[in-house]
């Protein structure tokens, strides 16, 4: 997975140089200097790979969460892990069901911002079974199933039309094919925190996602107060749209 999804990156990215060391970028005076990036469901970290080479080429302190993807509790977990090696303002950042994790980690005092992008975001009590459970069923969200485990999978056969319809279709298929599961423990565990309540809070809406209804994603947006920025991406946005993406971070580092 973890190669495969570097190859999306060398692909959107081509042509674009290393990432600089984050000192030699002069940011703007007041921002938040550091950004935890928490990746969704299927995927591993590198998903955020084409979003973390643009923050850190302009000198931002960026951290890939790895989420072990087991439990509610164990992502959230690696999440504060991650926060609390950060030193200053941090801006955390999740996709899909990092969305859920960061609700309930988001309320470290470093955090000084959350984004959403293409994300689950849950109230206090709601768990992602119940939140799949509200909105419109999209393609995406009927094919999951679990395996004999209680692992849960998307049909490798929808995934690359559901998930990453605008990616190119031989590394779409090849995503599909090496999918990281999501206990369903993780599926069913409510949040009892719901940090967007108390930070300010940022959401990209991908207006071609079959995975997140764009009706539920605009819901969860309003439901937050959030300040909404939208893409005309499916839910693999954060790859294809990394530049559109990047900008909304880059705007939630100067909230005070």
């Amino acid at each position: 997975m973890r190669n495969l999804l570097l190859s999306v990156a060398t692909v959107l990215m081509a042509g674009a140089t290393l990432a600089a060391p984050a000192q030699s970028a002069q940011l703007p005076k007041g921002a938040a200097h550091n950004i935890v990036l928490v990746h969704g469901a299927f995927v591993d970290e590198t998903s955020w790979k084409p979003v973390a080479d643009i923050l850190t080429k302009k000198g931002y302190n960026v951290t890939l969460v790895e989420n072990p993807l087991t439990s509610l509790a164990a992502d959230v977990d690696a999440t504060k892990q991650a926060l609390a090696k950060q030193n200053g303002k941090t801006v955390l950042v999740g996709h899909s069901w990092g969305g859920v994790v960061i609700t309930q980690a988001g309320d470290d005092p470093n955090v000084s911002a959350l984004v959403y992008v293409s994300a689950f975001a849950p109230d206090v009590g709601q768990s992602l079974a119940i939140l799949a459970k509200s909105g419109p069923a999209t393609e995406g969200a009927a094919a999951i199933h679990p395996d004999d485990k209680g692992n849960l999978y998307i049909d490798p056969k929808v995934f690359p039309s559901a998930v990453a319809a605008d990616l190119p279709p031989e590394i779409a298929q090849s995503l599909a094919n090496h999918q990281l599961p999501l206990n369903h423990a993780a599926f069913e565990a409510p949040v009892d925190t719901a940090a967007w309540h108390d930070k300010p809070t940022f959401y990209v809406i991908s207006t071609k996602d079959k995975v997140i209804a764009p009706k539920v994603q605009k819901i969860f947006a309003n439901n937050m107060k959030a300040r909404t920025t939208e893409v005309a991406g499916s839910h693999a946005s954060l790859v294809v749209h990394a530049k559109e993406v990047a900008a909304v971070i880059e705007k939630a580092t100067l909230v005070k």
